[in-house]
């Protein structure tokens, strides 16, 4: 069986960046994954290919960046079994809410998590965590990420008590 990974498109090029913040998050996990860049509106057939192959290799779960009418995320989830999150991206109106409410907006049957405009990095560890309700190593990581999480606002020097 092949290893589950999380499986990163966006729409375009430039927002690329912001599924590679993503991606750093995965690395920090020890999840697997990969980007691509696929439109869903200008190379579909390219989308439905991409999206068969990296279910047979193994994605489990997609993240999908988007923005303006942000229809990749829907566009894999009407074609996937599989848990998508959506990441809206800034630009359009009043930087990114069309995004927003373009992939929160889902059809009855076919839902979109979705996370707030351009964090990859929250949508990251939401993958990570699906993926973690079958791999308890990948819990204790979770864990481990969020207590240091805790421990960074913990040692800052601005949160020290003074007597």
């Amino acid at each position: 069986m092949s290893t589950p990974f999380v499986a990163m498109i966006c729409g375009s090029r430039s927002d690329l960046p912001t599924l590679e913040d993503g991606g750093k998050v995965l690395d920090e996990l020890q999840v697997p994954h990969e980007i691509r860049v696929i439109s869903a509106h200008r190379a579909p057939e390219l989308l439905d290919t991409y999206l068969t192959q990296a279910t047979e290799r193994g994605a489990r779960v997609f993240v999908c960046a988007a923005g303006l009418a942000a229809h990749l995320a829907g566009a894999v989830a009407a074609r996937s079994p599989w848990p998508v999150i959506g990441v809206p991206m800034p630009g359009g109106i009043a930087e990114g809410l069309d995004a927003l409410l373009a992939t929160v907006q889902m059809p009855k049957g076919v839902p979109v998590a979705t996370v707030g405009v351009g964090r990859a990095d929250n949508a990251a560890i939401l993958a990570a965590q699906i993926l973690s309700t079958g791999d308890d190593a990948l819990a204790k990581r979770i864990r481990a990420y969020r207590a240091a999480q805790t421990q960074k606002i913990l040692d800052d020097p601005t949160n020290q008590a003074t007597t």
